[in-house]
């Protein structure tokens, strides 16, 4: 069979574009992502971004490498073009680089109406060209081919001020943003200041946003609510150390030692309300970040729990080990391969660390006289509330943070927290033994005996006593009824009255012993340990007594 001389070759149209995924990226800041990663893999030390919010634009210039024409063609304009195929992981100053997959330049010349790059290599000639996305998208109606598309010139007047004194580098200027730039530049200043970190690893890396240069003041208001922090494997982050280590409501710092490939710091707020960013409805979260640029925001999703301390946590993780050789990052680049199995022991870990992270708050937070995590069945639900109730009345007696005292009453008050919340937790089981003990008495129309009227007469000329030496003539008691007079041992004379105290069990005879104790609390007093321990051991047998009596049996 006779064989044609023709040689064949690939023919790629311009629609490959949409399919690799030219429409993915819909966020403004993973756009501004992708140009910032650009500028680090160029070895730019500093990057400006300029925001031109009322007619949807901003420019992003750097002093990186740039590119000479050559460049420009075979690499920015080569679509799949990685600067890894080489073998090479770091730029010519080390970095690790962030770009991959030769895609990501798609979120950059497709966010925008119109996309114009301009760039020079040192002692070189300024390069470039705009691509207009309406035209793009009638090339790629067409079916035409890449090299059946050119794109625009330069505008040289608008660059002007950009090029100004620029020695190399390059410039890109985003015209008409698709969903338009939505938020104030205070607020972009802030997310470039939490989701950028690259300084981390370069600390010669600059970023500018209209001209004022981002640093870690920009999060001041964040540090400055931090109560708790977890510091994980040592991380040398400046923001922990010059910020979060200087707030006024820092309780504590905690160092965790964990899987060495795995660093960072998890911190706690006072109050969740305070993780919002400005008046927006994005939360400050518990981030993944690999060698510098944020990859996976509000990681805790993908390792969800219930529990309320969630809401109170923010952070930054880093596990740089999930760049290598295999590609872990979706196209999007907006998050990793779900079922990656490196990613996925990750995960693991992380679940590990969060869970020792939850225990800890849960219990520096009962240390400061501030409600905990009610999930934690550490503390029996009953003990919790008692505590809370605690720290909500404790409130009333803090004193301003000027006050010469303040140390002095805190530490007290600090003092009275444990016993408080037995004490409070005992007296409700009192009281609500008790008035449960008088309505069965009433329901049951059981009959006061001369002893149970005696107390009450008492009791009466007493409270009349004393009223009248507090010239007051208000009714106390809500009920009038003699019964609101008798306490738990007359009470339980009347309806479960033991004969032989020492051989028949009986709610009067646990009541004998109650009572001596019950007294002391109800005057407020601190009880010792073997007290609360009678208290409790009597208690458990009146309640017991109390539902056997309530039932009917």
């Amino acid at each position: 069979m006779a064989k044609t001389k023709r040689q064949f070759s690939f023919e790629i149209s311009l629609s490959v574009l949409n399919h690799l995924g030219r429409n993915l990226y819909r966020s403004f800041m993973t756009v501004l992502g992708e140009a910032i990663s650009n500028s680090w893999d160029a070895d730019a030390e500093n990057v400006w971004i300029y925001i031109d919010k009322e007619n949807s634009a901003f420019v992003v210039k750097d002093d990186g490498d740039g590119m000479d024409s050559d460049d420009f063609q075979s690499r920015f304009l080569k679509i799949g073009y990685s600067k890894r195929k080489s073998g090479k992981t770091t730029t010519k100053k080390g970095r690790p680089f962030i770009g991959r997959k030769g895609i990501g330049k798609l979120a950059l010349l497709s966010c925008a109406r119109r996309v114009s790059v301009l760039t020079k290599v040192k002692n070189g000639k300024y390069v470039g060209g705009v691509i207009d996305n309406s035209g793009l998208d009638k090339a790629i109606k067409n079916d035409l081919t890449p090299d059946q598309y050119k794109l625009g010139e330069i505008d040289d007047e608008f660059f002007q001020k950009y090029t100004k004194d620029q020695a190399q580098g390059t410039i890109i200027f985003f015209d008409d943003i698709n969903d338009g730039i939505r938020n104030s530049t205070d607020y972009l200043k802030k997310l470039v200041a939490l989701y950028f970190r690259f300084s981390l690893l370069d600390k010669s890396f600059n970023i500018y946003v209209d001209e004022e240069k981002i640093t870690l003041d920009h999060l001041r208001d964040l540090a400055n609510t931090t109560q708790f922090v977890w510091i994980i494997n040592n991380l040398d982050d400046p923001f922990v150390k010059e910020k979060i280590a200087k707030s006024p409501k820092l309780k504590g710092t905690i160092p965790r030692k964990e899987d060495k490939t795995i660093r960072g710091f998890v911190a706690s707020v006072v109050k969740p309300s305070q993780l919002k960013i400005m008046t927006t409805e994005e939360k400050v979260s518990v981030d993944l970040f690999v060698n510098g640029r944020l990859r996976e925001k509000d990681i805790l999703k993908h390792i969800p729990s219930t529990r309320v301390v969630e809401s109170y946590l923010y952070g930054q993780i880093h596990f740089d080990d999930l760049d290598d050789k295999i590609d872990r990052f979706a196209s999007s680049r907006e998050g990793i391969v779900a079922d990656d199995p490196k990613y996925k022991e990750f995960l693991e870990n992380l679940k590990r660390i969060i869970a020792g992270v939850m225990e800890d708050w849960d219990k520096l937070r009962s240390k400061i006289n501030q409600d905990g995590d009610p999930d934690n069945p550490r503390i029996s639900r009953k003990e919790r509330k008692s505590r809370e109730l605690f720290n909500a009345v404790s409130e009333d007696y803090s004193l301003p943070e000027k006050s010469g005292n303040k140390g002095k009453i805190d530490s007290w008050v600090d003092e009275l927290a444990d016993d408080a919340q037995f004490n409070f937790s005992s007296y409700a089981d009192c009281f609500v033994s008790e008035n449960l003990i008088r309505k069965y008495i009433e329901d049951q129309r059981i009959r006061l005996s001369p002893e149970a009227q005696a107390v009450i007469n008492e009791l009466r000329q007493r409270e009349v006593a004393s009223k009248g030496k507090a010239n007051i003539s208000i009714d106390i008691r809500k009920s009038p009824s003699d019964l609101s007079y008798l306490s738990m041992d007359d009470l339980a004379n009347l309806v479960d009255k033991v004969r032989e105290p020492h051989r028949e069990a009986g709610l009067s005879r646990d009541a004998n012993e109650y009572k001596p104790v019950r007294d002391a609390l109800a005057h407020t007093a601190l009880l010792t340990e073997v007290a609360k321990n009678k208290l409790t051991t009597v208690y458990e047998n009146i309640k017991g007594r109390v539902r056997t009596l309530l039932s009917g049996k």
